[in-house]
């Protein structure tokens, strides 16, 4: 059976808790129960798994919000936003270690000098931005949410949000408690002041 999934999981807690640098694959295969020619027999190099786990991060998520809006029905467009906001919060309170990772500087300075680590980031934050733009659309087609520039919308709600996950991720301040606050200040920017249900 394949170490894989292991050793990507085992990467993701220990990028996200100790950083790339002090991340060794020692303590990588240790974790695993395995030895550490197993590591390099899957990956040739730490690099690579940091990339393979910026690629599994985006597959997860993305699968994630696939399978809650499956489940979920809404009557229009700004329900859709909140609920997008809310299930963002949701998924960085159930995947700490994930966003913990993604919010750490070094993903972003490897990514000034390597195209793939680039292309991954920015698939990351282009799905999430998507979402957001795609309920803004929604709104504006039933009425929920006025004209606007969809794309920049979307880009200003996922940088107020993240930036509030931010400050969980480094426990500086609890973002549950601004929530209503955001979704407020969402509502006013995005020209509503309809009830999403």
């Amino acid at each position: 059976m394949s170490k894989k999934p292991d050793i990507l999981i085992a990467a993701t807690h220990l990028f996200a808790a100790k950083g790339f640098k002090e991340t060794s694959t020692a303590e990588l295969a240790s974790i695993i129960g395995a030895a550490e020619s197993t590591i390099f027999y899957h990956y040739k190099t730490k690099e690579e798994i940091l990339l393979a786990v910026l690629k599994s991060i985006r597959e997860e998520l993305l699968h994630e919000f696939e399978r809650h809006y499956a489940e979920e029905q809404f009557p229009n467009g700004l329900a859709l936003l909140e609920d997008t906001i809310s299930y963002y919060f949701q998924l960085a309170g159930a995947k700490p270690e994930t966003f913990q990772l993604l919010h750490h500087r070094f993903p972003y300075e490897l990514a000034t000098v390597n195209p793939v680590c680039r292309d991954h980031l920015e698939a990351i934050y282009t799905c999430f931005i998507d979402l957001f733009e795609t309920a803004i659309r929604a709104g504006q087609k039933d009425g929920s949410i006025v004209p606007n520039s969809t794309r920049k919308s979307a880009m200003i709600v996922f940088a107020m949000i993240d930036g509030l996950v931010r400050f969980n991720s480094h426990q500086l301040y609890d973002a549950g408690a601004l929530y209503d606050e955001l979704l407020a200040s969402c509502r006013r920017m995005l020209g509503s002041t309809a009830n999403p249900s």
